[in-house]
């Protein structure tokens, strides 16, 4: 099985608020921007998201994003070898 990965949707006004810095870092999809994490930490007084991925060099790299709890509107795992993704469902006959 590969790993958890999670996509955390913001509100539409805490996109608004956090402005430029956060927009490199939210994917589009059927559900709205999100961004995609590799973990989550909901223990503090922000919220906490861990994203992976590879520096300027190509080297992995990790960079930790911290907002505060009222600024997330849903959280979703994912534990297969899909990423996640929204798909529309086919019409029923």
């Amino acid at each position: 099985m590969s790993e958890t990965q999670y996509a955390v949707f913001l509100f539409p006004q805490a996109i608004e608020a956090l402005g430029e810095p956060i927009k490199p870092y939210l994917l589009d999809g059927a559900g709205g921007p999100h961004i995609v994490c590799a973990e989550v930490d909901t223990s503090g007084p922000f919220f906490g998201m861990t994203l992976t991925g590879k520096d300027q060099r190509g080297m992995p790299s990790e960079l930790e994003i911290m907002v505060p709890h009222a600024m997330i509107r849903l959280v979703m795992s994912v534990h297969s070898e899909h990423g996640i993704g929204f798909a529309q469902r086919g019409t029923e006959p």
